[in-house]
């Protein structure tokens, strides 16, 4: 019995340790583009400091309004993107904050 409980141990610490040594795949973003905005209302989405409603607004994003995740989706609705100058804009250098997924649609390069 002792036996059995040491060879599973350390087959455990194997395991962990060859998760924990294993590399990161680093994330390399997805584009997305503002979409699915009332025109009969306030026709923007709210770029805010933090993935919440009641987080400070940094700006407007008008329809059309392309972005770049900065994260995984992480099974929360809000996500953190960069604005981006249009589709070939790869700066990093616009604003950036979270949004609301909603109103944000996948950019398909086919």
């Amino acid at each position: 019995m002792t036996h059995s409980i040491h060879t599973l141990s350390v087959t455990a610490l194997v395991t962990v340790g060859a998760l924990i040594a294993a590399p990161a795949v680093p994330y390399s973003g997805e584009t997305f583009v503002t979409c699915n905005l009332n025109p009969d209302g306030d026709n923007f989405l709210a770029l805010r400091e933090c993935g919440s409603s009641k987080c400070d607004m940094i700006m407007r994003l008008p329809p059309d309004t392309f972005l770049e995740s900065m994260n995984p989706a992480d099974g929360s609705r809000w996500r953190e993107v960069i604005v981006l100058d249009g589709l070939q804009d790869d700066s990093y250098a616009g604003p950036s904050g979270w949004v609301y997924d909603k109103y944000i649609c996948a950019v398909n390069y086919r």
